[in-house]
């Protein structure tokens, strides 16, 4: 392990967050832990912070716009985004934003330190001219629905009424979708 052992979880589910911090104390990383994203950037300003696990979303704002805060206070940190309501929009605006990765949830330390040292590896093996050979995966038909609905409801602000307005179907078709969980790629 390299000297940036500084990780910052920012994750609202206080279980959640604190089983994945002992796992990386465990594994030698110096952890802070923030419930939201005013005590993460607190935190930032207070701590020399190399990684950064992000939730999407957030009660007091969301881990998108943190992205840019978080980098803007510590332009070295690398911030991985974690969610468990994903979609493709919102993995491509967390890399427009300056993500380095975007992981689903359920996941465990070791994924999460795997996406962490690939940023790393992956920044040398591109520099060095090498293209990194990953599998793509192609979401299922219904996976995608799926990420669409969820986005939309995103944007209706959790509205049920209003997405299934936008989306064009019955507010009890949507209700019905949502009861699901999502399904595999």
């Amino acid at each position: 392990m390299n000297s940036e052992t500084h990780l910052l979880i920012v994750d609202d589910d206080e279980r959640f967050r604190e089983r994945l911090a002992l796992s990386f104390r465990r594994k030698g990383y110096e952890v802070h832990s923030a419930g939201g994203a005013d005590e993460a950037l607190r935190c930032c300003r207070e701590q020399p912070i190399h990684f950064a696990v992000v939730d999407l979303r957030m009660p007091d704002g969301n881990g998108l716009d943190l992205i840019g805060k978080l980098r803007s206070i510590r332009p070295e940190s690398k911030v991985l985004i974690l969610t468990g309501y994903g979609s493709v929009s919102t993995a491509k605006e967390a890399l427009r934003q300056g993500a380095v990765d975007y992981l689903m949830k359920p996941t465990d330390a070791e994924e999460i330190e795997a996406a962490i040292h690939g940023c790393t590896e992956g920044a040398s093996k591109a520099s060095a001219g090498a293209i990194p050979s990953t599998p793509v995966e192609v979401p299922s038909l219904d996976r995608v629905e799926w990420e669409h609905i969820q986005r939309v409801l995103s944007d209706s602000d959790g509205n049920i009424s209003e997405a299934a307005r936008r989306l064009g179907i019955q507010r009890r078709t949507l209700q019905r979708k949502l009861q699901k969980y999502p399904p595999h790629r």
